[in-house]
């Protein structure tokens, strides 16, 4: 009896020590870190067992780097859906880095080190992974001040005394929020996201339609002193060469533009153009927000 006593003993210490097995945690880098100078950074893990997504856990993650002493950075990760993990980084240079994670859940804790190449960022902001660069602020920035004086030198012509006054101080107004980098990005951003949605759309831009666009800019442009001047002083080749990337996107938005447009007349045949055109503008809108929160942005 006391044989078979000290066997099941033994039985049950077996079974209770197979439950207590520590999970198997896989960890995966899904989003790599960046060097932002002097920005911080986000990144984003997702830890699986046997496959599936494990939630609820209490991650925080400690950077060094691999052969220098610059300190370490410490993270708490938030869940940001089931199994994905995310946290930001001020890196202080881009290279080699050891990222140490501590996992934590139910008592069972774990340490999992991964090495990280960090790279620099290529540019201020990501749209899917398409960079948003300096250059590309800058460009739009030109391109707003090259409407602004457009405008000015237009209403020079038109107006006198106070009203021009007004208009002048109007488009003094407009140069100063081109300053504004968020603004700049903005406008990026949203060409580019229903540029994207074109795409998805099936639609596409010919090289007929793009150079098509650009003659009746260049014409626009081209009746202008203010345009031709500042154009000149930008680099005539490097503009078009950049125009010629806008209007591809330009193309593709205008197409998103015209669907919207059939779209409204079938589903309102009595309304008259403004109407159209209002309720066609207000679904653009619309479309825009949706695409927008469909795609991955990153602002460094």
């Amino acid at each position: 009896m006391k044989k078979l006593f000290v066997s099941l003993f033994l039985l049950l210490a077996i079974l209770l020590a197979g439950c207590s097995a520590e999970p198997d945690w896989k960890l995966e880098i899904t989003k790599e870190p960046v060097f932002a100078n002097g920005k911080e950074s986000n990144f984003e893990i997702k830890v699986t067992e046997d496959g599936t997504t494990v939630k609820d856990l209490h991650i925080a993650a400690e950077f060094a780097m691999a052969s220098m002493d610059h300190g370490t950075i410490d993270v708490v990760l938030e869940e940001r859906s089931d199994g994905v993990y995310s946290g930001n980084a001020e890196f202080s240079m881009p290279g080699e880095w050891e990222a140490a994670f501590t996992i934590e859940k139910d008592g069972s804790i774990q340490e999992k080190v991964v090495n990280l190449n960090v790279k620099k960022a290529e540019g201020v902001a990501s749209i899917n992974g398409e960079w948003i660069t300096d250059e590309d602020l800058e460009f739009y920035q030109f391109i707003n001040k090259l409407h602004i004086e457009i405008n000015r030198e237009t209403d020079r012509e038109k107006y006198t005394g106070e009203k021009l006054d007004e208009a002048l101080a109007y488009w003094d107004n407009q140069e100063k929020l081109n300053q504004d980098k968020n603004q700049l990005l903005t406008q990026i951003i949203r060409l580019r996201a229903m540029a994207m949605l074109g795409l998805e759309k099936g639609h596409e831009a010919t090289d007929q339609e793009v150079n098509g666009a650009i003659e009746k800019v260049r014409a626009q442009y081209s009746s202008s002193d203010a345009a031709k001047k500042l154009i000149a002083q930008y680099g005539e080749e490097k503009f078009w060469g950049i125009q010629e990337q806008q209007y591809a996107r330009i193309v593709l938005t205008q197409k998103v533009q015209n669907d919207l447009i059939e779209k409204v007349k079938k589903e309102n045949p009595k309304a008259g153009e403004q109407e159209i055109l209002f309720t066609a503008e207000k679904e653009y809108e619309e479309l825009l927000v949706s695409q927008v929160n469909s795609l991955k942005i990153e602002i460094m």
